[in-house]
């Protein structure tokens, strides 16, 4: 019955246990008989919250206690459904918000839901958030979880409220930051909608849990500063992550599992290992140390030699452009904000945050025929974006990087070929460093360029070779997050921790071909369409190499494959009289072109290795009075595996093979290995 019937009840009809474990409804309307006209104010434009949507194109996400308005298709969420974590999260964000509220009477601002978990960004002045202010935040969160404020021992229900743009300034008087954004974002005579939990009314679309006993176990994680709307001229903020479970033992395990993420954080172990490090003069710009740079010259060595492989030529490109190029491309009116712009002779030029631009530039400073193309351009220019400082986090988010950017120009009937071809170029780079992947399909987003017509066909290309590289049905529709200048295949790697990363992407565009007005001569002679407009294809393999540098160091914790690794090898002379011999079987080594150390320290022999180990050299050369005389060496590796004896040739050509192969299995004995995982669609 519409306006009385909610899926609750649905549920309910079912049966008892469906409808206490479920978090949300997912609703697609056949017939609606209402539609609120409500404007959102409770977030940000660009926060960077979890990609699931409220609204798609398969429906929109309801509140269970909400009554449906109309016919509709229904599906009932629990918490492992990803859009279940979403709703789940951003609900235990307004718990968050409340026990900051009342434990440290904040002015609060932005609170949404991420990919793992849901922060809060509050006022409080010139006060700070300690650790222990976390724990007491915790306790404050869990009494209103549980209600122990109350004699009662209900739970606090989520309320949805609609207000009119009036009410809710009225409501919300007391606080600035809220104010701003009803004025904003909230035209004269329109409608938001608030929420009640508890002691909390907070402006939120929604929707939520139907009440906060759902939440069994909460933890605020960590804190950072920030300030309002991004603009590091506004007041200053303190940011509150947290996480929340219908479980305590998920709380548990995701505990054990941080802890182990803790051990592999690529900033420790850059340091650890003296791979890189960032300094506050030039802050979000990485300086990479000699061993940091072995690993950084690889991966880039790795991407070139399958480009020659592939077809692609290899170009350099300016690192400054007069603004008028970045108008031309769109870019400037999306993307200005994010750049680094400066004054030269009175006109505005920035430095380039991508490459496409040039590289059409490139294409079009001659004639072009249909015979060039498939044309195949790769970049590793140097690129910057100017990321606001508080966003800046290691290697994953900074201000200058490199990536193994690619532009193909093809003609339509080429399109699909050179979509299969990136995504097998994809797979190629993936099963190499054994990881798993998921592709995505992100199709046009509210701010996208061109006509809908070119966006469909571009979106049913992209379809149709997905369905042919892993199959339909293998693949994940992400409505609204394409490109503004055409659809992309998103890649989402996972690495050894099981977590998802977002580092490869192939993307089709009509719209920079049309900006730039570039052109081919086509085969026919002579007629009004003997010049055809090409199609430009985007993709990248590794993305950011300082980005995928990260996170490569936490997928292998530190333990770098043998082709990969800055620390390949290191002779230890068992007595200071073998020095000498330590130092021929390193230069032959280094002439072979590998990466060897040599101790020739007082230590004794038994810590050598122990550091050695420790430094993860994937292999430790023991030599001797029998190795000098045979001109060999006495192999085991950073696992404690003694390989016996080897001749240094026999040496030099495992360590060629080891190199050729790339394999991920760093230690061989008497030339045998297990075979490593390929990296293969999820």
């Amino acid at each position: 019955v519409a306006f009385k019937t909610t899926p609750y009840d649905i549920a309910m009809s079912i049966s008892k246990g469906l409808a206490n474990s479920i978090i949300i409804a997912k609703v697609h309307y056949t017939r609606r008989l209402e539609a609120d006209a409500i404007v959102a104010c409770d977030a940000e434009e660009d926060t960077p919250v979890a990609t699931d949507a409220i609204a798609d194109g398969e429906g929109e996400l309801w509140d269970i206690t909400r009554p449906l308005v109309g016919d509709c298709n229904l599906r009932l969420l629990k918490f492992d459904d990803p859009e279940g974590k979403t709703v789940f999260w951003h609900s235990s964000a307004h718990v968050l918000g409340a026990a900051m509220e009342l434990a440290l009477g904040v002015h609060l601002t932005i609170g949404p839901a991420l990919q793992n978990g849901f922060y809060y960004d509050a006022y409080m002045g010139e006060s700070s958030i300690t650790d222990d202010t976390l724990k007491k935040l915790d306790s404050q969160a869990m009494s209103v979880c549980k209600k122990k404020l109350s004699v009662c021992k209900k739970k606090y229900p989520f309320q949805r409220l609609v207000l009119t743009k009036d009410q809710a300034l009225e409501m919300f008087a007391m606080n600035p930051f809220k104010v701003n954004l009803i004025r904003n974002k909230v035209p004269d005579g329109a409608k938001t909608t608030v929420y009640k939990c508890g002691p909390l009314i907070d402006l939120c679309m929604g929707p939520h849990i139907p009440h906060t006993g759902k939440i069994q176990a909460f933890a605020s994680t960590k804190t950072s500063s920030t300030n309002w709307l991004g603009q590091v001229t506004n007041d200053p903020l303190q940011r509150v992550y947290g996480v929340a479970f219908p479980e305590k033992s998920m709380l548990k395990k995701y505990l054990e599992f941080q802890e182990q993420a803790k051990q592999r954080d690529h900033r420790n172990l850059g340091t650890k290992q003296e791979l890189f490090f960032f300094h506050q003069l030039s802050p979000g710009s990485c300086f990479w140390l000699p061993h940091g740079a072995r690993v950084y010259n690889k991966l880039m060595e790795f991407i070139k030699d399958e480009y020659w492989k592939r077809g692609y030529e290899e170009v350099v490109t300016p690192n400054i452009f007069n603004l008028q190029l970045w108008e031309q491309s769109g870019h400037a009116e999306h993307y200005k904000e994010n750049m680094f712009v400066f004054d030269v002779e009175g006109a505005e030029w920035g430095m380039k945050p991508m490459n496409c631009p040039g590289h059409c530039l490139m294409f079009a400073h001659r004639l072009r025929s249909y015979r060039e193309l498939p044309l195949r351009l790769a970049d590793f220019g140097v690129l910057h974006r100017n990321e606001l400082s508080g966003a800046l986090t290691g290697l994953t988010r900074v201000r200058r990087f490199q990536q193994d950017d690619g532009h193909i120009f093809c003609r339509q009937d080429q399109i699909k070929a050179e979509v299969l071809g990136a995504l097998d170029f994809m797979r190629h780079v993936y099963s190499t460093l054994g990881m798993t992947y998921q592709l995505e399909l992100s199709t046009r987003p509210a701010k996208g360029l061109g006509d809908q017509a070119l966006w469909d066909i571009a979106e049913a290309q992209l379809a149709e070779a997905l369905n042919d590289f892993v199959g339909e049905g293998n693949w994940k529709l992400n409505p609204g997050d394409g490109a503004f200048y055409g659809p992309k295949i998103d890649i989402k790697v996972f690495d050894a921790l099981e977590r998802i990363h977002q580092c490869a992407t192939v993307q089709l565009d009509f719209q920079l071909p049309i900006r730039f007005d570039l052109t081919y001569k086509s085969e026919v002679e002579g007629a009004e369409n003997s010049f055809q407009r090409p199609v430009m294809v985007h993709r990248a393999m590794l993305g950011s190499v300082e980005r995928m540098a990260a996170v490569l160091m936490e997928h292998f914790g530190g333990k770098w494959p043998f082709w990969l690794s800055p620390r390949q090898a290191i002779v230890v002379p068992i007595d200071p009289k073998f020095n000498e011999y330590a130092i021929q079987v390193q230069e032959r080594i280094h002439q072979a072109k590998f990466y060897v150390d040599v101790d020739d320290s007082s230590k004794t022999l038994k810590k050598k290795i122990r550091e050695a180990q420790l430094a993860q050299y994937n292999f430790i050369l023991v030599v001797g009075e029998q190795e000098a005389a045979s001109g060999s060496v006495n192999v085991r590796t950073r696992d404690n595996e003694v390989h016996g004896t080897m001749s240094v040739d026999q040496l030099l050509q495992q360590f060629r093979d080891d190199s050729e192969n790339k394999s991920l299995v760093m230690e061989k004995k008497n030339g045998e290995a297990e075979a490593a995982d390929s990296g293969e669609a999820k």
